[in-house]
């Protein structure tokens, strides 16, 4: 066990010796709308119950 056995595992300490950082939850998790907005849809008609139901 020479001097390349000590740069290898000086190196690989160096690497992987100590855990990596956490990450936030908020960092990982994004939020936005699945689809775009219809305002058509959430429009109100007074009268068209009166097309489906009385007709």
């Amino acid at each position: 066990m020479g001097p390349a056995h000590d740069a290898a595992e000086t190196a690989r300490r160096a690497r992987f010796g100590r855990l990596p950082e956490r990450v936030r939850l908020e960092d990982m998790v994004e939020e936005r709308a699945a689809t775009a907005p219809d305002p058509a849809q959430r429009a109100y008609d007074a009268d068209g119950w009166l097309v489906r139901y009385c007709l």
